[in-house]
């Protein structure tokens, strides 16, 4: 695959590899290797309810989850982090105070 560079709308169902320039909205899903550039100002992050959490079968715990995962809990507005990939895997609060197995 070759390297480039892309100004605008980047669709690829194969992979890509080069530097976007420009505005990304939607999910990016897959592995990010190299520099975040959040010229806005902030970062966001996923967020969801502790129930939505402490489901096993719920999205957030099935797609995208990864040790070091980071979610944070609008009911209780703590930052959890995830300690696995699997659905079950453990979350804990950022400051070690709680942590929550999804069933």
């Amino acid at each position: 695959m070759a390297n480039t560079t892309i100004s605008g709308p980047v669709i690829s169902n194969n992979g890509f590899v080069g530097a976007v320039t420009g505005n990304v909205t939607g999910n990016v899903t897959g592995t990010v290797t190299g520099n975040v550039v959040a010229t806005a100002g902030y970062i966001q992050l996923r967020t969801a309810t502790a129930t939505v959490i402490a489901t096993a079968a719920n999205a957030i715990n099935t797609t995208g989850k990864a040790a070091g995962t980071i979610v944070f809990d609008t009911t209780n507005s703590k930052l959890k982090i995830a300690t696995g990939d699997t659905a079950t895997s453990t979350w804990v609060d950022a400051d070690g105070t709680n942590a929550v197995t999804p069933s």
